[in-house]
């Protein structure tokens, strides 16, 4: 598996917690939120292993604005701030 990293968003729905990635739009979920990370972490790995297995993987990473560093290790866009807006 290649190296990646990736931002973590948790919400609360009733009594579940929401893990989502926003930059590969995937998201899990679970009864706390380290469950919730867990089932996430599982989910992208999956995700990234399918797409190596098809050959589809650089090219995803590539339309999510992921680049590659010296190293090799796949970097998310930064994610800059996450903020709470209403509209009345």
């Amino acid at each position: 598996m290649i190296p990646i990293e990736y931002d973590i968003i948790i919400f609360k729905e009733d009594e579940t917690y929401v893990a989502y990635c926003p930059e590969l739009d995937i998201s899990s979920c679970g009864n706390s939120i380290e469950h919730s990370k867990e089932m996430l972490k599982t989910a992208v790995r999956l995700f990234l292993e399918e797409a190596e297995k098809m050959g589809t993987l650089e090219e995803i990473l590539e339309e999510s604005k992921y680049k590659k560093d010296v190293s090799g290790r796949w970097l998310p866009p930064k994610l800059v701030a996450t903020e709470s807006v209403s509209i009345s």
